[in-house]
């Protein structure tokens, strides 16, 4: 059985590259050239990457259930 896996996406373009998203996940986000990216886009679940989807003041990250596609963050 395979373990669950979340996929991240950042769209760049709308990126305000605040960097709350890399303080509050430094495992997952950094910021390069002034906008954030996903250091994996592929990553196993935690909390951490769905509060840093949540503390973005633009919506600019996506979370989803790899397995399903069903979107975790940001919350409609």
């Amino acid at each position: 059985m395979s373990r669950p896996t979340w996929h991240i996406e950042v769209d760049r373009e709308t990126c305000l590259g605040t960097g709350g998203c890399a303080v509050l996940a430094a495992d997952y986000f950094v910021l390069s050239g002034n906008r954030a990216r996903a250091v994996e886009s592929a990553v196993s679940p935690d909390e951490a990457v769905l509060d840093a989807a949540a503390s973005c003041p633009v919506e600019a990250i996506l979370v989803r259930d790899a397995a399903t596609g069903r979107v975790l963050a940001p919350e409609e």
